[in-house]
């Protein structure tokens, strides 16, 4: 397993891993409810919405995958990045996911269409930490040329 996130209520948890899986745990009983493929690389994220009722998948692909959580349906998968995402966020509103990648750029996407709405360039080597503010207004992300940058959104 290469990541893993309770959702905020604490009864489900979701995980990533290098068998370019990501699967949703039910806390209480420990049994596996639901396992989602399509990947095809490890998926190196995992993230709930602060509502709980989306998740999204990050990979070495350099695809997310947006997930409703009720049904388990497939929502959108996020593509435009040219190398792998290695850190995915949804904004407290869950209307938008930030995708940080090897690339040297963020994204933001819209959770309803599944569009780039933008992206956040200005780092000289790869972003491996990216995270929206409490109202989710404003990004910050952590890149490996030893900077963070605070964007908005």
């Amino acid at each position: 397993m290469s990541s893993s996130q309770f959702n905020f209520a604490g009864d489900l948890v979701i995980s990533g891993s290098i068998d370019q899986s990501c699967r949703v745990w039910d806390v209480r009983t420990s049994h596996c409810l639901s396992v989602k493929s399509g990947h095809t690389d490890e998926v190196l994220d995992v993230s709930f919405s602060a509502s709980g009722s989306q998740y999204i998948s990050a990979s070495m692909d350099g695809t997310a995958r947006l997930y409703d959580t009720a049904s388990g349906a497939l929502r959108h998968e996020l593509r435009g990045h040219d190398s792998e995402i290695s850190k995915v966020a949804f904004n407290p509103q869950g209307t938008r996911v930030v995708t940080a990648s090897a690339d040297k750029s963020c994204r933001v996407w819209d959770t309803a269409s599944g569009r780039c709405v933008q992206s956040l360039e200005g780092h000289t080597d790869e972003i491996f930490s990216c995270a929206f503010n409490y109202e989710g207004d404003f990004i910050i992300t952590g890149s490996k040329d030893n900077t963070c940058r605070i964007w908005r959104s």
